[in-house]
């Protein structure tokens, strides 16, 4: 941790939630290594090397200065399309919904969505930043951030509805964020209902897609129709709600819970049924306000950061992360419809933790270099020696002038980013200005 910069508060959080996934995941796993015939260990040591590389790759990716995410957001946006287009026809089905592709050669699978929510927001971000000047205006300001989203949702709602309505809530929060208007805001939600209503008459017409599981999730949902646990999703939702009741307010005790063996996913869906039954709302709460304690200390990097595109990429990139684990949680005490969302950084998984991580790390990006910025953990400098002091074995420049140089050279960068032009003469550190992108 000494190592580390940004918000410590948000390093901490994430160390916690590190934690509390590798209790929740090691006590739910357990009949699901009786099934698979694997020691009872086994996926508490996976869980602890994913989650290992994970913090890695927040560790390493917090290093990297956040401005440079600005064009890695255009060469991962325009990746992310064709993989979605190809995950939709050949990739890996579960449930009627083709969501995930296999890399060849290393048998690794990845939910390309995830890949295409953080390339989004990321892309997001920079046009958000370049468009302040015009955001205001339909056609100029508001259409070019506009058609991004809704790629994006269009290839991701076939096969992961609920993953495509939550980016779609998520990117109109960040829209309002960025100055859009209200009525654009209107606008959006008047499209995206006919989009889906469209989406829903074409499969339920033509048997493409997953307008049936959508349509019976609903009902189940409504209480409509009785089906007296007979539907997976109804049995589901009847576990969670036994696992909640017995867990009371302190909980049954760690590894104690007896729906773990009745639940089909307690180690990913519901997986906060199952903290619930073994911590109580106690350990629920908990929970909650570690996410809600990630988002506000989001919240303050986006209004200490002085530059538009860091701002929008912390608080884009945390409030959907937050956003999911509501979703999650909700679902888990019947607020919401079934979904196939998990618990960010406490679900058991693999590449789904990893661009999570990979989003946390940008966010301690932003922080980090906002800390720098407002001088929190700065050396101080020694005060320079006068001119006539020098000796002949000091250097005839300042000590600090790499540093000074390094400095401008992101200041540049981030000025031309923000769409800031600059005069084309020469700074005292002979560093010409890039001309505004």
């Amino acid at each position: 941790m000494t190592k580390t910069k940004g918000d410590q508060v948000i390093w901490g959080v994430v160390v916690l939630l590190s934690f509390i996934s590798l209790l929740a995941v090691y006590s739910s796993t357990g009949s699901l290594a009786y099934r698979m015939e694997k020691n009872s260990s086994y996926y508490l040591v996976k869980q602890v090397m994913v989650l290992g590389l994970g913090l890695l790759i927040i560790y390493w990716v917090h290093k990297i200065n956040y401005t440079k995410f600005a064009r890695i957001a255009v060469i991962l946006y325009l990746l992310s399309l064709p993989l979605l287009l190809y995950t939709l026809f050949f990739g890996t089905s579960l449930n009627e919904g083709s969501r995930w592709i296999k890399l060849p050669g290393i048998n690794l699978t990845f939910q390309t969505s995830d890949l295409a929510k953080l390339a989004l927001f990321m892309f997001l971000a920079r046009v958000l930043s370049m468009k302040q000047d015009v955001i205001k205006d339909l056609r100029k300001g508001f259409v070019p951030v506009l058609l991004p989203m809704l790629f994006t949702c269009a290839l991701i709602a076939p096969a992961n509805l609920s993953t495509a309505l939550m980016l779609g809530a998520t990117c109109s929060i960040v829209f309002f964020i960025g100055r859009v208007q209200v009525k654009h805001l209107l606008l959006l939600g008047a499209v995206g209902i006919m989009g889906i209503s469209l989406l829903f008459t074409i499969s339920k017409l033509t048997g493409f897609g997953r307008a049936k599981t959508w349509q019976q999730r609903i009902e189940d949902f409504a209480g409509g129709k009785k089906k007296d646990g007979k539907s997976e999703d109804v049995y589901q939702v009847q576990q969670a709600k036994i696992a909640i009741a017995n867990g009371g307010v302190a909980g049954r005790g760690p590894g104690q819970s007896l729906q773990k063996n009745f639940l089909p996913h307690p180690y990913s869906d519901f997986i906060f049924a199952i903290i619930i039954e073994e911590y109580g709302l106690i350990g629920g709460a908990i929970v909650m306000m570690l996410y809600l304690l990630f988002l506000w200390r989001s919240i303050l990097i986006f209004k200490r950061c002085p530059f538009a595109f860091g701002a929008f990429l912390a608080v884009g990139l945390s409030i959907t992360l937050v956003f999911q684990a509501m979703l999650n949680m909700a679902v888990n005490v019947h607020l919401v419809p079934v979904t196939g969302l998990t618990l960010p950084m406490i679900s058991m998984g693999g590449s789904s933790i990893w661009f999570t991580s990979i989003a946390i790390g940008i966010v301690l990006s932003v922080s980090r270099y906002v800390d720098e910025m407002e001088g929190v953990k700065k050396p101080e400098r020694k005060p320079r020696k006068k001119v006539t002091e020098r000796t002949f074995d000091e250097p005839a420049e300042d000590a600090n002038e790499e540093e000074t140089e390094e400095t401008a050279k992101e200041e540049i960068a981030v000025a031309a980013l923000e769409g800031k032009k600059t005069k084309t003469t020469k700074t005292n550190t002979g560093i010409t200005p890039v001309p505004a992108v």
